[in-house]
């Protein structure tokens, strides 16, 4: 922040000192017995230091290169196409009808990326397609000249398509990336962290560098979204930074829909992870807030709240209640989990399990539950268990 504080000082600074000469009277300036010559300054590179902020600085380009690429027609038509495109022959013709500049050449890939995911095409073809190569290489050309956020989509559509990792092109972007990492936005580096998760696992440079800056950037954290998706895919890699996301988790319990509640409970359970504070708040809002759950929200809630042994009897009676409705249609599976569920946390739902053991495929369910290191007793619910001796 200091640092951008000084460069606009001194750029206005700079322009002060450059526009003063032209209030000064010429003829001030001339020697005497010389005629002054009305001479105008060159106004328009200055005009441009004058409108840059900030926020064009941390994208890393300069103002004249947005402007120009805004303002031409060409550009402008060229990304309407872009978008418009539904076939990938479409985009590569766009690549042969027109020259592209590296920004075009890397939406054009985005775009394909896109196509093959949502219509399933064969990325293969794509990968050695000719003009696609003519892609890649425009832009590792002036792979420095690709804005941040097309960046970071390349990256991810290279991933999606399957590029071997080994090529020099892949590296390019992926140290074009590490460079410029400090410049990227919070969002964009959980976006990125999301997909070397997937990609590339906890042994990646990159990934790392990422999770580090995301550990220095802990408080730019804004919506429930992002919260749920670090927890999900890297908190298991970083301790330090799912210690803080719990934190924001908790600060933001109140915002998380039934779907983002077990989500994180499900991490938590898969990572062991027992945070007594965020589990009660999240209790609490589903109790208030959620009268109505869904069959596979609550089997998903018992088995995290049975794996973290975390007892809370006003949702396991919610729970028990919502889940008595769904009982006729549950699937052999879904009975085992949630018997071995309220096994593990010993408690009983007389209802539902009177509703259970009624069912065609209860004695299958009461021998697993019989095999469970420590069941509880159905005194009112064995005497109906039919084929039982």
């Amino acid at each position: 922040m200091a640092v951008r504080l000084v460069r606009r000082c001194c750029w206005r600074h700079f322009g002060a000192l450059v526009s003063a000469p032209s209030a000064v009277p010429a003829s001030l300036l001339m020697p005497a017995g010389k005629v002054a010559m009305a001479r105008a300054l060159p106004q328009a590179p200055f005009a441009s230091f004058h409108i840059s902020s900030p926020s064009s600085w941390a994208d890393g380009f300069s103002v004249k290169e947005q402007v120009e690429d805004s303002r031409n027609p060409e550009h402008r038509v060229i990304g309407e196409l872009i978008e418009t495109a539904t076939s990938p022959q479409e985009l590569f013709q766009l690549s042969v009808l027109h020259t592209l500049n590296s920004n075009e050449a890397s939406l054009i890939i985005n775009q394909l990326s896109r196509l093959a995911a949502e219509k399933k095409l064969e990325t293969e073809s794509i990968l050695q397609d000719q003009r696609f190569q003519q892609l890649i290489s425009i832009m590792d050309s002036q792979i420095s000249h690709v804005w941040n956020n097309a960046l970071v989509n390349l990256l991810k559509s290279l991933y999606s398509l399957g590029m071997d990792r080994n090529r020099r092109e892949m590296q390019s972007v992926e140290q074009e990336v590490l460079w410029r990492l400090r410049r990227l936005t919070f969002r964009q580096l959980t976006s990125l962290a999301e997909v070397l998760a997937i990609k590339q696992g906890k042994e990646s440079k990159l990934l790392n560098e990422v999770i580090r800056k995301l550990e220095l950037r802990w408080t730019e954290l804004d919506g429930t979204r992002t919260v749920v998706t670090l927890m999900g895919k890297v908190g298991h890699i970083s301790p330090a930074l799912m210690d803080r996301l719990e934190d924001k988790a908790l600060e933001l319990a109140e915002q998380f829909n039934p779907d983002d509640i077990r989500k994180i409970t499900l991490t938590l359970a898969y990572q062991n992870r027992r945070c007594v504070p965020l589990l009660r708040a999240l209790s609490y809002h589903l109790i208030q807030k959620h009268p109505e759950l869904s069959l596979s929200v609550l089997m998903d809630l018992i088995f995290a709240y049975g794996k973290l042994n975390f007892h809370q009897p006003q949702v396991f009676q919610k729970i028990a209640t919502d889940l008595h409705p769904h009982v006729s249609g549950m699937t052999p599976v879904e009975v085992t989990r949630c018997i071995r569920s309220f096994a593990l946390l010993k408690w009983l739902s007389l209802p539902l399990f009177e509703a259970i053991f009624m069912l065609p495929h209860s004695c299958i369910c009461t021998r697993i539950l019989q095999s469970s290191a420590s069941p509880p007793s159905f005194p009112s619910c064995r005497d109906k268990i039919p084929g039982e001796h």
